[in-house]
């Protein structure tokens, strides 16, 4: 199919149709550019990573988490499962990889046909290439640099990146088991308890910028207590790789062209969130998005949300605690 629609625009081309040129043109580069190499896929995947990494850069992989709201207005919060850190991955260092020159696709002007590059050709491409390798280090430099920031002074280029993080998490309050699983990703155990007195957002970790929260307890006027999990729901801006998902069909595309030639993967695996969220009380639950509402239960009347892929609606409640 593809090769026929490719001759009939070639077809218009010759006729003299400038429309139908630009198209066969536009065929001819797009099809260059699904056989780019491994890195060039990958700084183009990370060009919108980039605009991820403004806070927003830790998702939950596998987890269970719990919020109890009980007498005395109190609350426990806990967190089992995995916490995926996109600074720490392989994902995020594909964009700092080896510094090698990749020579573009050649065509043949007349029939857009793809052909081996010249000689000539292959050493404009390489000058071309030099000249810009000032630029390419002050960017990485400066990658580099943001990216530290962003992971609270953590270089993630250390080998020793993920223990200091590790160390971090556990010296704060909650945080009673941390562990590497690698690249980026970590199986932890957190619990706090605590008045219902002020607000509360899970995560906060010491020195990072405030990231979008997995849970945020927000307390109103009149004993009315506001529960959003936007961290919990694969459409939410608060889980970057959900939304990052939106535009994955044509990086998936390249990925599996590059299979097909090499048979290695263009992109690492990333983590699929898939896990519950449930809340228990004994207050009057006003307002809920639960598939099913709220269940008795000996501990309280209990909300559960199911968490996968396809939530796109962020868990929510609105709870009565005056009683």
């Amino acid at each position: 199919m593809q090769l026929q629609l490719r001759y009939m625009l070639l077809q218009h081309a010759r006729r003299g149709n400038t429309k139908f040129l630009r198209e066969a043109e536009f065929m001819n580069i797009q099809r260059s550019s699904l056989q780019k190499s491994t890195q060039l896929t990958a700084t183009v995947f990370l060009a919108g990573l980039s605009l991820l990494l403004t806070g927003c850069f830790i998702t939950p992989g596998k987890f269970v988490a719990e919020l109890i709201l009980t007498e005395e207005d109190r609350f426990t919060f806990t967190y089992e499962g995995e916490i995926f850190f996109l600074g720490l991955s392989s994902l995020a260092q594909m964009g700092t990889a080896a510094d090698e020159f990749m020579a573009d696709s050649c065509y043949d002007a007349k029939t857009y046909e793809d052909r081996e590059c010249t000689e000539a050709e292959l050493t404009d491409q390489r000058a071309a290439w030099d000249a810009n390798a000032g630029m390419r280090a002050a960017e990485a430099a400066q990658k580099a640099e943001q990216m530290s920031a962003m992971m609270g002074g953590i270089d993630p280029s250390d080998p020793e990146a993920s223990a200091e993080l590790a160390a971090l998490l556990l010296r704060q309050e909650g945080w009673t088991r941390v562990e590497d699983k690698g690249d980026g990703v970590f199986d932890v155990s957190y619990s706090v308890s605590g008045e219902l007195s002020h607000d509360f957002m899970f995560p906060i970790i010491e020195g990072f910028p405030m990231p979008n929260p997995f849970v945020q307890i927000i307390l109103r006027d009149g004993d009315i207590v506001r529960i959003n999990a936007p961290g919990f729901s694969a459409g939410s801006e608060a889980n970057p790789l959900g939304a990052l998902m939106g535009g994955m069909p044509g990086i998936a595309g390249m990925a599996t062209l590059r299979e097909r030639e090499d048979g290695n993967p263009e992109l690492p695996e990333m983590p699929v969130i898939d896990g519950a969220f449930t809340i228990v009380t004994d207050g009057i639950i006003r307002a809920n998005n639960t598939d099913e509402g709220g269940r008795q239960t000996a501990r309280g009347e209990e909300l559960v949300w199911d968490i996968s892929p396809r939530t796109q609606s962020a868990p929510t409640a609105l709870i009565d605690v005056s009683r």
